[in-house]
């Protein structure tokens, strides 16, 4: 018997041809046809992502609005019912605990969409926080999410439902009937493309899964794997946690001042990132461009003339630009842009140049 957890697509996913690997405590699609040609069908077309092995947490109850202000940085008082927030959640040092997505469901109930290898962690985190006019669930065994991204997304979502998903503005949801099913239907997304992500009960997973990928096969649609979500999101600059965060690293070193409201009042880690903003990071993260041959991957070493200063947290191939690339650590002397670099590649230093952020943005 496997120790590994599986979403309620795992069989389909073998079915599909997927080559599964082990995420975290999960089974999970890392290719179908492979990397490149599912990433390619995102930027151009569409593709569908199981992500049911996403944690998701209700919070609910009179106090869960000045629980979730006290846990998260971001300012809880920006959301009504409909919208979503995204947010660090920090300790008191200000090393990030998650970087999650908050919904908004209703006056006192919300959402938590956490990372798949955090969701004990964030859930007791909550609990350990909450006072008793609060409840906390973690509904994570019971709900399935898909993401559907993609230029061709909407049209291919919107064969599917009554709702006029074109209304949907970015970083809002509805709950509307896909197939009979009742889901939450969020134009959000973790590739740099339009979209929409789907949170509905386990059950109707391989219904709507199938749904999906039979609407969409006009528009060219592809079942997407791990590994293109991974370039898909670094392309994008979008942090991962585990490598652009962690819990000793705090949202201003990784660029997300702008999630950090000092304005709103006490949170956890306020004084921690208040010293941190008025006396400058150590180090920042930039995005690197190779200008000689390797390929930079996680852990390996940025100097200066041979001095270290600084690590890799994420790096690849990127396909749509068709170049070697990686986002980094470096001292903040050295993280202005066109600053040339080395990173150590099978201990050779190989040069690289800081460039802007993020590698790719759509257009419109």
């Amino acid at each position: 018997m496997s120790q590994f957890k599986r979403t309620p697509l795992y069989d389909i996913h073998l079915s599909s041809g997927a080559k599964m690997v082990e995420f975290g405590n999960w089974q999970m699609p890392i290719q179908y046809e492979g990397i490149i040609k599912e990433h390619q069908a995102v930027r151009s077309a569409a593709g569908l992502f199981d992500v049911s092995h996403m944690g998701e947490i209700e919070v609910e109850g009179q106090g869960a609005k000045e629980l979730l202000q006290r846990l998260i940085t971001n300012d809880i008082n920006r959301l009504s019912p409909g919208k979503a927030l995204y947010s660090p959640m920090c300790n008191q040092q200000g090393g990030t605990v998650d970087d999650l997505l908050i919904y908004m469901i209703g006056q006192e109930k919300y959402l938590l969409v956490v990372n798949a290898a955090n969701i004990d962690k964030d859930y007791n985190w909550v609990v350990n926080q909450a006072g008793e006019n609060t409840l906390v669930h973690n509904v994570s065994d019971n709900t399935c999410q898909l993401a559907l991204q993609g230029p061709t997304a909407q049209s291919i979502l919107q064969k599917l439902t009554m709702v006029e998903l074109r209304e949907i503005k970015y970083f809002n949801f509805v709950y509307g009937d896909v197939l009979g099913c009742n889901c939450l239907i969020s134009r959000t997304g973790y590739t740099g493309e339009d979209g929409f992500e789907l949170y509905f009960p386990s059950e109707f997973g391989e219904k709507i899964w199938l749904g999906l990928m039979s609407a969409g096969e006009p528009e060219g649609i592809k079942p997407i794997g791990l590994g293109a979500r991974d370039t898909l999101r670094f392309e994008a600059c979008l942090a991962l946690y585990g490598h652009e965060l962690t819990d000793d690293i705090s949202p201003l070193m990784a660029g997300l001042g702008w999630t950090v409201k000092f304005n709103k009042g006490e949170f956890i880690g306020r004084d921690s990132l208040w010293k941190e903003s008025q006396g400058g990071t150590e180090y920042r993260l930039v995005s690197l461009e190779m200008l000689e041959r390797g390929i930079p991957r996680q852990n390996y070493s940025v100097t200066k003339e041979g001095n270290r200063v600084g690590w890799v947290t994420s790096g690849t191939f990127a396909p749509t630009l068709g170049k070697n690339l990686a986002l980094a650590y470096v001292k903040s002397k050295w993280a202005e842009n066109e600053n040339i670099l080395e990173v150590l590649i099978r201990d050779k230093p190989v040069k690289a140049v800081v460039v802007p952020k993020p590698f790719y943005k759509r257009e419109g």
